[in-house]
């Protein structure tokens, strides 16, 4: 029980970091301040609120249909990890090579303040592309092994709250780290995530060709 308990931090730990290296929504911070600097506590609450179920459903639909969804395009687990990886890898040299990124003063109205905090801040700022091929290939790690279920589903819950609260309390944030310390924090994410993609690379270009390997 001690073994299983030890089992389950590892992989939670594993889970969440990979996930916060990804779906992180630090690169829509600065969308997010602009289309919420002019809107009443309630509506920031439904923006906010918006934003992170979409996030969170992204995530969700990744683990529990993405397998599914490679199986119906005959797509194997290798061959994904290696375009998965490829795909971190370009995500992980933009992070480090990113910009501070401008605020526009262009008003919106709300209809498009909602649709803005769906795409792209929900996707694909905070949950795109990369975070769904790490969440589909955890998830097949640990496929038919319940306790790596459990700690993967936790580490998205556990993801969605950070999210929730960077999105909620984003103005304080920025004051506190300013400009400069947000673009550190994307670049230190940015050589995590350059690093998964790597190992994803690697472990495919291992499965697909084991004989060579």
């Amino acid at each position: 029980m001690d073994l299983m308990m030890i089992i389950n931090s590892a992989s939670y730990q594993h889970y969440l970091l990979g996930l916060f290296a990804v779906a992180n929504n630090i690169s829509a911070i600065p969308l997010y301040l602009h289309i919420i600097q002019d809107v009443n506590p309630e509506h920031r609450n439904k923006i906010c609120g918006t934003a992170t179920l979409t996030a969170f459903l992204t995530m969700f639909v990744a683990m529990f249909a993405g397998l599914g969804i490679l199986d119906f395009f005959e797509i194997s687990i290798p061959a994904f990890r290696i375009a998965g990886g490829l795909l971190l890898i370009n995500t992980g040299f933009a992070m480090l090579n990113s910009e501070p990124n401008p605020i526009s003063a262009t008003p919106l109205s709300l209809s498009k303040i909602i649709s803005t905090a769906v795409i792209p801040i929900g996707i694909p700022m905070t949950t795109g592309a990369g975070t769904m091929t790490t969440i589909v290939l955890f998830s097949e790690a640990s496929e038919g092994k319940p306790y790596m279920n459990f700690a993967l589903m936790a580490a998205i819950l556990t993801m969605t709250a950070i999210i929730y609260l960077a999105f909620k309390y984003a103005p304080k944030i920025v004051k506190l780290l300013d400009t400069t310390g947000l673009d550190v924090f994307t670049k230190i994410f940015g050589l995590i995530t350059l690093a998964l993609g790597i190992q994803f690379v690697l472990t495919g270009i291992t499965g697909a060709f084991p004989k060579i390997i």
